[in-house]
């Protein structure tokens, strides 16, 4: 485990945004949309990951950072829940339907589609990305 100042002080920093997915998700004082609280939290991270410098962050922040959101989750969504959880649902047929729900864009969707890819298989995400590479037209 990481340093438990740089768990806290990442905790302080995305606090905000992580109570606005939050109130974002509700649909009722204390009912949060899962499905869409899900999307949200996932796309927080592919944003995040594809350009940490852009928030200020380092690589190094990105495994305590991951810490952070699943605590978070947990708390949302239950203890039996974590980032790589929300990544399997939307790679799955209601993940399908609730991005479809949520009016997502096909870019939007490709883009979490990929990141579940990464997550959820990252042997099969490196053969696929390797065949992508050794294409002609590339």
């Amino acid at each position: 485990m990481s340093d438990p100042g740089i768990h806290r002080a990442l905790t302080r920093r995305f606090a905000p945004v992580l109570d606005d997915l939050v109130e974002r998700a509700q649909v009722a004082d204390r009912f949060v949309d899962k499905d869409l609280y899900r999307i949200m939290v996932a796309t927080l991270w592919a944003n995040v990951v594809l350009d940490p410098k852009d928030i200020g962050l380092t690589e190094a922040a990105l495994e305590p950072l991951h810490d952070v959101l699943n605590a978070h989750i947990r708390g949302v969504l239950g203890q039996a829940e974590d980032l790589t959880a929300c990544y399997r649902f939307l790679n799955s047929k209601g993940g399908e339907q609730a991005m479809n729900a949520a009016h997502l864009t096909q870019n939007h969707k490709d883009l979490l589609l990929y990141f579940a890819s990464i997550i959820l298989d990252p042997e099969g995400h490196r053969r696929w990305m390797a065949k992508i590479s050794e294409r002609p037209e590339r």
